[in-house]
């Protein structure tokens, strides 16, 4: 096991680089996270804003939990909670660069080019086949899902403002893998 920060703007950094398996009867699919948003306690963006509902209840739990939600009722989300127990933040992982098992994952989404595979946050967890069942595991306990040290240098990273949002959508919360062809949104949103 390794270790990550306590800290969701550190933990959305962090993760850049790390690999995130998934395991199923149909065998084992993973790739590395080259694509993240960090959403702050107290942020109107973040899911935990409202306060403590049996929907985001993970957010509010330990740190490193899965903190998994559907969204427009078609495309699941992976995130996971990103501070001390009881304050409610967590880290959108928006793109993978696939690693394993990409016949599992063109077979899940339908499509053959690698780059459309995890690109986006419903693409990822459709081609991995992470859904709500997965809300609150540890991802360091490995029962399906789990989190892996980063098996490869990452190249730098850079910072932009979020993908998609109304408020709080200038704040430079998303992190990327400068270069890297899987990312999901524009490589630059705003000025470095």
């Amino acid at each position: 096991m390794f270790s990550l920060p306590v800290e969701t703007t550190a933990l959305a950094e962090s993760l850049i680089g790390c690999v995130l398996v998934r395991e199923s009867a149909e065998g084992i699919a993973s790739g590395r996270i080259v694509e993240t948003e960090a959403y702050l306690p107290n942020d109107p963006a973040c899911h935990a804003y409202g306060g403590k509902t049996a929907r985001n209840a993970t957010l509010f739990g330990p740190p490193h939990r899965a903190y998994v939600y559907l969204i427009y009722g078609t495309s699941f989300c992976f995130n996971l909670s990103s501070e001390p127990d009881g304050e409610g933040a967590g880290v959108l992982v928006r793109a993978l660069e696939p690693l394993e098992g990409l016949h599992l994952m063109r077979q899940r989404r339908g499509v053959q080019d690698a780059r459309d595979l995890c690109r986006g946050p419903g693409r990822l967890c459709a081609a991995l086949k992470i859904d709500r069942s997965f809300d609150g595991a540890d991802v360091f306990a490995g029962d399906g899902l789990r989190l892996e040290a980063a098996g490869t240098p990452r190249g730098p990273v850079r910072r932009s403002r979020r993908i998609g949002l109304t408020r709080a959508a200038t704040r430079l919360l998303r992190f990327y893998e400068a270069g890297n062809r899987f990312v999901s949104g524009p490589a630059r949103l705003s000025p470095p």
